[in-house]
């Protein structure tokens, strides 16, 4: 509905009421657009359909993939989207990513902890809720500059110029994007999942990535000790959550099944089978086993092959796969998951490297042609060092000289000039493009980027506050930054919503209203 419409519209209702003479039809169109998503499911429903449409583009034409980028905080994300609206003009194919590992470490009332699902499970649709609250603010503060812009070119008689603001408040673009959110491996049983699922989906989110680690074992992707659990208990869960999508309206919800088997050495259970060959059964296949040549006390027992086997079990209670099987496991966890519910796959991997996905890829894609990933372009990894070695293993290969290296220690400043280096980085620059080509990645995230660059800006601002350069630290490096680069945020009190209160100030008391953006508010000092 057109800005036009939407004045009509509220105008015929304020004439049904004889007492509202004192509401503005306008007004009313205009809190109406800068509020245009009313619940969660309708913020969920409507990123679904985003979702879906860029997935079909995807399997259109690999170099349409997405990325994303993982936030802690809803000012995060609002300035995340804020700055690619600035920069490429829309949010097309840009998504937000919520880090399990990250509300761990920041967010839990337990203070800092491991990604190993001990922090509180509300935390996390109560982060979902957060990020759309202040992208929904977003979308108000930009609005609110569009109509005041509007009234002042009224006022000034640019009949031209107010039509096109017209146009553009009409063809406005949300900041509310897509959220693929991190549910860990469910907080429990299939019904814990299910309705955490509910709470999470209720919250906004429209894509929930669920992995097939133990729930009460969990360990962060990128650490040893991972124990995985048989295929029907993890199907149990990806139901769940599919029962969660539909039981509330959100029909196109996405499931992301997540393995990290290649990295998980350890099962919790002996999978349950009823005959040869079928998904328990394969399980089992990978178990490290011994034939039985006499039982000790304890011992548990499965048959395979027509022999009793006794799988070796840890201390712990865990049960051990063999060495060098994690790659098959990865296929035969991404096959199952695609064939019964999920809609993207997530490869846990202990390195940036395009051949190892894609190898794998192109076994699941036997099975399943359009099985895409989503990839964790991960802090965890050292993509300078893994980079340089990639090249220096590929240069070996090829017969070239490499006398001038030395492969372990490739991270050294020293080879930062170097020809190996330079090509290192462009293989880092074109990795993404390059993986959504040959490996099947539709969205490409960054875990945990801002945790990082606020440990970094803050390290350099408190190395110059506080030594010779003092209150200049501050200026020349981050005020004058913001200025320079028109960073919004240096108008905080704008960016707070201080100018969306006078609007609904003006609007609720008319020439009464004490409004903060007068004369004397220092952020004038900005307007240039």
């Amino acid at each position: 509905m057109s800005y036009t419409d939407t004045i009509a519209k509220a105008g015929q209702t304020i004439a049904l009421n004889t007492t509202w003479d004192g509401i503005s039809a306008e007004s009313v169109a205009r809190l109406r657009l800068q509020n245009r998503f009313q619940t969660g499911l309708d913020i969920a429903r409507y990123t679904a359909a985003i979702m879906r449409r860029d997935m079909a583009a995807y399997d259109a034409d690999p170099a349409a993939y997405t990325q994303s980028l993982g936030c802690w905080h809803g000012f995060i994300g609002q300035q995340k989207l804020i700055s690619i609206k600035k920069h490429f003009g829309t949010t097309k194919s840009r998504y937000l990513y919520l880090s399990g590992w990250m509300i761990a470490a920041l967010r839990s009332e337990f203070g800092p902890l491991p990604d190993q699902s001990m922090h509180e499970k509300t935390s996390v649709p109560a982060l979902i809720e957060e990020l759309y609250t202040f992208l929904r603010q977003a979308d108000a503060r930009e609005l609110s500059g569009l109509f005041r812009d509007l009234d002042g070119t009224r006022k000034a008689g640019d009949e031209v110029k107010a039509k096109a603001l017209q146009t553009r408040i009409d063809h406005y673009e949300t900041h509310v994007v897509p959220i693929i959110a991190d549910i860990d491996a469910g907080f429990g049983n299939a019904e814990a999942t299910y309705l955490l699922a509910k709470k999470m989906i209720e919250a906004g989110a429209c894509a929930l990535q669920i992995e097939n680690q133990v729930s009460d074992e969990k360990q962060c992707g990128h650490q040893d000790g991972k124990v995985t659990v048989p295929h029907e208990d993890f199907l149990a869960k990806i139901r769940a959550i599919r029962y969660a999508f539909m039981e509330l309206g959100v029909d196109d919800g996405i499931i992301v099944a997540r393995t990290d088997s290649l990295g998980a050495g350890l099962t919790k259970q002996i999978a349950f089978t009823r005959e040869a060959g079928d998904i328990g059964d394969q399980y089992n296949s990978f178990l490290d086993c011994d034939e039985v040549t006499e039982l000790g006390h304890g011992d548990v027992l499965i048959s395979r092959d027509g022999k009793l086997m006794k799988p070796k079990r840890l201390p712990s209670n865990l049960f051990q796969f063999r060495s060098g099987t994690g790659e098959d496991r990865c296929v035969l966890d991404c096959i199952n998951s695609l064939q019964n519910g999920a809609d993207l796959l997530w490869i846990e991997t202990e390195k940036p490297h395009i051949a190892q996905i894609a190898g794998m890829v192109s076994r699941i894609r036997k099975v399943i042609p359009t099985a895409k990933l989503v990839y964790n372009n991960s802090p965890s990894f050292n993509w300078t060092l893994n980079f340089r070695q990639q090249v220096f293993d590929a240069w070996a290969e090829a017969g070239q000289d490499l006398g001038a290296y030395d492969r372990a220690n490739l991270m050294s400043v020293d080879y930062d000039p170097t020809d190996l280096a330079a090509e290192a980085d462009e293989r880092i620059r074109t990795f993404q493009r390059d993986a959504a080509a040959q490996a099947g990645i539709f969205h490409h995230l960054i875990t945990l980027p801002t945790y990082h660059t606020a440990a970094l800006s803050t390290d350099n601002l408190a190395r110059e506050y506080f030594g010779e350069a003092g209150m200049l630290g501050y200026v020349k490096n981050v005020q004058r930054e913001e200025i320079r680069q028109g960073i919004a945020c240096v108008k905080h009190q704008n960016m707070s919503g201080s100018d969306i209160g006078d609007d609904h100030k003006e609007m609720f008391a008319g020439e009464a209203a004490l409004k903060a953006g007068g004369a004397h508010n220092t952020m004038n000092q900005f307007a240039a």
